[in-house]
């Protein structure tokens, strides 16, 4: 893993075997969709070479890793070591009772503000467990702050976490981040924006044209296109009419 310090070895096992599957055509072909070029969103970032399946297929084994295994695996420089930290982290979420839910949501925003979960991959792979069903019955405050931080990733977070809202019929959080995010400069949070009202207008429709009606003219292209998937051709004609954003 390249680090000064020593590993748990439950961490250091992960590692060999994500590095036993690994492939350098796989590892290219991960670089440049992950978009790892200098003045690229994922720049710097470094990859073994092994699929999402393969890297499932690896957490599944570990399962009983302990949660400092996670840490460690959060802090490694290879991305894949970074998502089967986060894959062992949600299924050890799920199984957990609500004292060791908190402690793994607070182990997981902890990663964040260090800037371990730092792909949209990673994001969406753990937030709306880690985040969203942490969330579910509690207040969420929380996502009014990270939608505010300088960090893409905890922008990111905060929007998709609402995803667990939404499979619940609790559109309002959802909605409400949209609008805050409206303006924000990067693509990748126009699309999870967009995504997300796709999945609110999977409930309810209406609700859904009535945000577009409001916001259309402010909206980015991507968002808007994200957002209108499911209509009919029609009217994905009609919303697309409209005065472009910025």
């Amino acid at each position: 893993m390249e680090r000064d310090t020593p590993i748990p070895p439950a961490a250091a096992a992960v590692v060999r075997d994500l590095r036993a599957a690994a492939s350098a055509e796989k590892r290219e072909v991960l670089s440049r969709f992950f978009r790892t070029g200098p003045g690229e969103y994922g720049e710097g970032d470094r990859f073994l070479g092994v699929m999402v399946p393969q890297i499932r297929a690896i957490a599944k084994a570990h399962a009983g890793a302990p949660p400092e295994a996670e840490d460690a695996l959060l802090a490694a420089p290879w991305h894949e070591a970074r998502e089967c930290g986060l894959f062992l982290m949600v299924g050890r979420h799920a199984r957990a009772g609500a004292r060791e839910r908190d402690a793994i949501h607070a182990r997981y925003l902890a990663a964040a503000a260090a800037g371990h979960v730092d792909n949209w991959d990673l994001v969406d792979a753990s937030a709306p467990e880690l985040v969203g069903v942490h969330l579910l019955d509690r207040p969420r405050g929380l996502l009014y702050g990270l939608v505010r931080r300088p960090s893409l990733w905890e922008n990111r977070i905060a929007i998709v976490a609402t995803l667990a809202f939404i499979r619940r019929g609790d559109l309002d959080d959802a909605f409400r981040l949209s609008e805050v995010l409206l303006g924000h400069p990067h693509d990748l949070i126009h699309k999870a924006v967009g995504w997300m009202l796709r999945e609110c207008g999977k409930r309810d429709p209406d609700r859904l044209r009535a945000f577009l009606a409001a916001h259309c003219g402010a909206m980015p292209r991507t968002t808007l296109r994200y957002a209108i998937e499911r209509f009919l051709p029609d009217e994905r004609r009609r919303w697309l009419a409209a005065p472009a954003g910025p």
